[in-house]
């Protein structure tokens, strides 16, 4: 293995797709949940800068982390590897020196989920405290994407 490389780091030594998507997904449930990177640090007993480099995966997130983030974040472990992409799945050393994966035609469309603003609107969204005027806008929300489709 090439000195000052990770095992299982991109190639290039660059982070590892896999890393990058787990990260993604901690920094939207924690984005989803109203938490600051400090405060995840401060639950975690991490500085917030430990934080952001796990949400870029810079750095990998052991198994006994990602128990305690799917603890704190109030979700399951598999939270974390949903929705990944098969091109994300297939960049894992387990694929590069395993059998590769087919690669899918087409370039898949970014998840809306991963988007600030669609994780801001939901919040948003469950904090109107009256379930009437919530399933009225719910209703005219659906009805404004008809129109516009």
């Amino acid at each position: 293995m090439p000195r000052g490389r990770r095992p299982g780091s991109g190639r290039g030594g660059g982070p590892n797709p896999v890393d990058v998507h787990v990260g993604q997904r901690v920094r939207q449930r924690r984005t989803l949940l109203g938490l600051s990177q400090e405060k995840l640090g401060e639950a975690l007993g991490l500085t917030f800068q430990q934080v952001q480099k796990y949400e870029r995966g810079a750095n990998r997130i052991g198994a006994s982390r990602l128990f305690d983030l799917a603890n704190i974040l109030d979700t399951d472990v598999n939270y974390f590897f949903e929705d990944m992409l098969p091109d994300v799945a297939a960049a894992a050393p387990s694929k590069r020196y395993g059998q590769a994966a087919e690669p899918e035609e087409g370039t898949p469309e970014p998840d809306p989920m991963a988007k600030r603003e669609t994780l801001e609107l939901v919040r948003a969204y469950y904090r109107i405290g009256n379930p009437q005027v919530r399933k009225r806008l719910f209703e005219m929300t659906k009805a404004l994407a008809q129109i516009s489709e």
